[in-house]
């Protein structure tokens, strides 16, 4: 029997190799930016052409049957050679530029600054910064054109090739301005809710007092109610009102340590608490010269970095036991 790829047989081919990855009608009309029931519609049509169900329609989920689940091997598998040979064709367009997706905290409080020094050592690679924080795996780099990625999180990915190049220590910090205005606040147990300054997405997935909570409890402190204190959906908005006098931030080491150093920043409590999240280049399985060497430099500009935070956490602790 011949079988000509229309283009309707191809979208309905899409729609239901997604539908089974997410085992939801709504995520894979999300990711193939169409109405849930467009793409319940595909997998209908191509069910109905096939002469036979590929999905079991359950209230809570949508379970494919063997044939659905044979089927969608074979589809993720082939689409995944495609888009390996896409990549491969596009190579020489990747060399030239190199896009990277960087969490904007971290971009605009750790990375644009040392970007000059890697301007001068490189000026062959014209790489581009993009301030991103969603989610990402190969296929939505793919379709978005990025060829590496940094990203603040857990390192959970499935497709993706995911290196740790910096861990993270979760600090207390105010501006001198809001200790002077509260003298009260002398020890941990003297934090209030109202006082604190919440990044409410610090990763995909997390809480939205993920990095207070963790901090308070393994310090043995409890401050109820945390919903009473004020809410950003960045890293760097609450740092900044913690500049300018508004609250107590929880402060990412390496987007505070400037501040720290300068004394615009505050650490009242001098207790570092590892962060469950850690920095992660992102990349494909097979990536560029140019993207191997992002990598190499980042990983030796956080080496760096690591020694000078270690030290000026050591020294944030002398002083005050000292006191």
């Amino acid at each position: 029997m011949e079988i000509r790829f229309t283009p309707s047989l191809l979208a309905w081919l899409r729609c239901f190799e997604a539908t089974v990855r997410y085992r939801s009608f709504t995520k894979a009309a999300s990711e193939l930016c169409v109405t849930q029931g467009a793409v319940s519609q595909q997998v209908k049509h191509l069910e109905d052409w096939l002469q036979r169900p590929l999905l079991l329609r359950t209230p809570r989920l949508l379970v494919p049957t063997p044939e659905g689940q044979w089927l969608a091997v074979v589809l993720r598998e082939s689409f995944q050679a495609i888009e390996g040979t896409l990549i491969q064709l596009r190579r020489k367009q990747e060399d030239l530029t190199t896009a990277l997706s960087c969490a904007p905290s971290f971009a605009m409080g750790w990375l644009t600054p040392r970007l000059g020094e890697f301007f001068r050592a490189h000026p062959d690679v014209n790489l581009r910064v993009i301030g991103e924080f969603h989610a990402l795996d190969r296929e939505r780099m793919a379709r978005d054109d990025v060829v590496a990625a940094v990203r603040y999180d857990l390192g959970e990915y499935r497709d993706l090739q995911a290196t740790a190049f910096l861990d993270e220590w979760l600090i207390p910090v105010a501006s001198p301005v809001f200790l002077s205005a509260h003298p009260q606040l002398q020890t941990k147990a003297d934090l209030r809710a109202p006082m604190l300054l919440h990044d409410t997405s610090p990763w995909v997935g997390a809480g939205p007092f993920e990095e207070w909570e963790h901090w308070l409890g393994h310090v043995g402190a409890d401050v109820p109610q945390l919903a009473q204190g004020h809410h950003y959906n960045l890293s760097q908005l609450a740092i900044g009102a913690a500049l300018a006098g508004q609250g107590i931030a929880m402060g990412r080491a390496a987007l505070v340590f400037d501040d720290l150093a300068a004394g615009r920043l505050v650490a009242p409590f001098t207790q570092p608490v590892r962060s469950r999240a850690s920095y992660f280049f992102l990349s494909g399985m097979d990536p560029s010269p140019h993207v191997m060497l992002v990598q190499g430099w980042l990983a030796a500009q956080a080496a760096v970095f690591r020694g000078r935070r270690d030290a000026l956490l050591v020294g944030l602790a002398a002083a005050l036991h000292a006191q």
